[in-house]
Formats: structure tokens, C-alpha cells, sequence
């Protein structure tokens, strides 16, 4: 089980917009992998309500279970490695293994028998070190629909966002209020009811 707080700058794109910042950065489709995001929550989006998402991501043949939380600057993590039968347990049976998570989902009053699995998010992502922080490009799909988005990841709030417009400003891309993932997955799930 790990913790961090993540900070983090997003922006949603247009096509052509994620086309012209992968060709700046001269991203080729070698450096571009797949990571899979599958989401839970209750059937009345008790987590939703609370702000807070909970996923098991897949990278490679690693999978970790994720309760995101928010705190005053970015998102508590926290995190817990799952073995291949524990995420066969979540997906098919909504049944969460013993852990940190499980023991926090119960302090905050999500009743664990209403837990579901929602669906998953499939992203396309390339990474590059930039300004001390990381630059990540996405390109997600789920839920019969796709979208682009530029992330910054940093240590320090300030200086991230300062780094961050003057990005979007070199490039021309407006400065637009972006969910994240898991927001926009809920949000067409929500459509889908």
C-alpha cells in the first residue's frame, strides 16, 4: 500500500490540437502505450457524490487497485497492488480485496456490497520529462466515445501552473476547464442510464 498526493494540470484537446503537440515534441507512435482503467462505484455514485474514484488500473501484466480523495492541492492516492484473481473477484463479482482501500471505503460510509464494476477506459499514453514535471499525452476511449487530453504532472502547484498556460499559450490551445478521466467516464455513464 503507497500514498502520494498528486498534482496535477490537465487540458482536453482537439484532435488536431493532440496532433500538433505530439509532432512538437516529436512523439512517435513506438513511444505511444496502452494502459487500461476499470471503474467502480455504487449503483447511486456514492464515491461520485464525495468526489472521490476508485479504479484498477492495468499496465502491462501489473494491476493496481486506486482510491483517488481529493485534498486541498490535487488528489490523495492510494494505492494497492492486486494479484490476477483479486481483480477477477472485483471485475466479475464487485468483491474488493482486504486492504488499506477496503478499510477507507468503510470510514467513509460506501457500503462495500453496493460497490459494481462501471466499466473500463482504455488510454493511449506517451510521456516525456518536461520542466520538472511530466508531460502526458492521452488519447482515451470508453463508453462508445474518445477524447485527447494534455496532462501535467508536478511537484510544486505554482510553478506547474505557470508552466503549464505558457504551454497552452505557445501552442494556441485555450486554457479549458477539463474533468478528469474518471469524471468523463461517469458522465457518459450517466447518459448511458
Amino acid at each position: 500500500m503507497s500514498q502520494n498526493v498528486e498534482i496535477e494540470f490537465k487540458n482536453i484537446l482537439s484532435e488536431s490540437e493532440y496532433e500538433t503537440l505530439k509532432k512538437a515534441f516529436q512523439i512517435p507512435d513506438s513511444q505511444i502505450f496502452l494502459q487500461e482503467n476499470h471503474y467502480f462505484d455504487t449503483p447511486e455514485f456514492g464515491l461520485k457524490e464525495q468526489n472521490s474514484a476508485l479504479r484498477i488500473r492495468k499496465k502491462q501484466a501489473h494491476y493496481e487497485l486506486t482510491l483517488k480523495q481529493p485534498v486541498k492541492k490535487g488528489l490523495l492516492e492510494t494505492n494497492q497492488e492486486l494479484s490476477e484473481s483479486e481483480v477477477t473477484l472485483a471485475l466479475n463479482d464487485g468483491i474488493l480485496p482486504s486492504g488499506e482501500i477496503k478499510r477507507i471505503l468503510e470510514s467513509i460510509r460506501i457500503p462495500l456490497e453496493r460497490i459494481e464494476y462501471f466499466g473500463s477506459l482504455s488510454t493511449y499514453r506517451a510521456q516525456i520529462e518536461y520542466k520538472n514535471g511530466l508531460l502526458v499525452f492521452d488519447h482515451s476511449v470508453y463508453l462508445n466515445t474518445e477524447d485527447f487530453e494534455l496532462e501535467y504532472e508536478v511537484q510544486n502547484y505554482e510553478a506547474g501552473k505557470e508552466n503549464f498556460i505558457l504551454l497552452l499559450e505557445q501552442y494556441k490551445i485555450p486554457n479549458r476547464k477539463t474533468k478528469n478521466k474518471i469524471q468523463r467516464f461517469y458522465d457518459q455513464k450517466t447518459q448511458e442510464k
